[in-house]
């Protein structure tokens, strides 16, 4: 229960690793708001996980709903001490092939939807002196994919807004930190993913798999409890070895020895 007595804002909670964080908390003690611009399956949700749970329809990149999100939590719960900005949209397109609507809607969605969200309740936070703030980065963000441009750039965007706020609102209580989750088993990589997307993923994942929605919740429920008291502006890359790996092929030493003592 290391989330006991707390109150956290999940955004995009309706399902997949939002909805996985939103489980972990309220299994850690917390009082949680899934926030989800499918109100059906927010309420879907949140009646799953109990009375501990409350569901709140909202577009992200509208001021008017980030205010109603505030406007919920506080008249429910009286605070929040942790927000997860999860929510998103992702884009496979090539660069050349890009329109300008298609790169500004997952812009405004990703990174501006996680600054207006985050912003409000910093203020919050900050109030009282407490509060964690999570956001989910990706390692898009900090590689070049294929296809990536739009949302690479938005989440390298949150990445490094990260950073600021960590550094901004560290006098205030606050700790903002990130989570780049690798190739996750969700419902959306499942139908999103081709064959080639999954080969490519374990040819290059030291640890040979998707990851699962609950690895990335429990990294979320680390950042967010007194463990992590002492992180901030961190990015966690919860991704089986991705970000770390460079050339991994079979390596057989007796046939490396031979190769050697020819060339000597």
């Amino acid at each position: 229960m290391r989330l006991s007595g707390r109150t956290a804002v999940v955004t995009g909670a309706g399902r997949g690793i939002g909805l996985a964080i939103a489980e972990a908390y309220v299994r850690e003690g917390a009082n949680v708001v899934i926030v989800d611009r499918d109100l059906e399956v927010a309420n879907d949700a949140a009646e799953r996980l109990g009375e501990r749970a409350f569901a709140v329809r909202a577009d992200i990149s509208v001021n008017e709903d980030v205010e109603t999100i505030v406007r919920e939590t506080i008249g429910r719960f009286g605070t929040v001490d942790i927000l997860v900005n999860n929510a998103g949209v992702g884009a496979t397109t090539l660069f050349l092939e890009s329109s300008r609507e298609e790169f500004e809607r997952v812009v405004r969605i990703n990174l501006t939807g996680t600054f207006l969200v985050a912003q409000a309740f910093a203020r919050i936070m900050a109030a009282k002196g407490y509060g964690r703030i999570i956001n989910i980065a990706s390692l898009s963000g900090q590689k070049g994919g294929v296809g990536r441009s739009a949302y690479g750039a938005s989440k390298a965007g949150v990445e490094l807004l990260t950073k600021v706020m960590a550094v901004e609102l560290a006098e205030s209580g606050i700790n903002v930190n990130n989570i780049a989750p690798g190739p996750i088993l969700t419902e959306v990589s499942k139908v999103m993913h081709t064959v080639e997307t999954r080969d490519a993923y374990h040819r290059l994942v030291p640890q040979r798999r998707y990851g699962e929605p609950s690895e990335i919740a429990d990294a979320a429920v680390f950042l967010a409890s007194d463990d992590a008291a002492y992180i901030t502006g961190h990015t966690l890359n919860v991704d089986g070895g991705f970000l770390a790996a460079g050339l991994m092929f079979p390596f057989d030493p007796k046939a490396s020895k031979r190769l050697g003592q020819i060339s000597e």
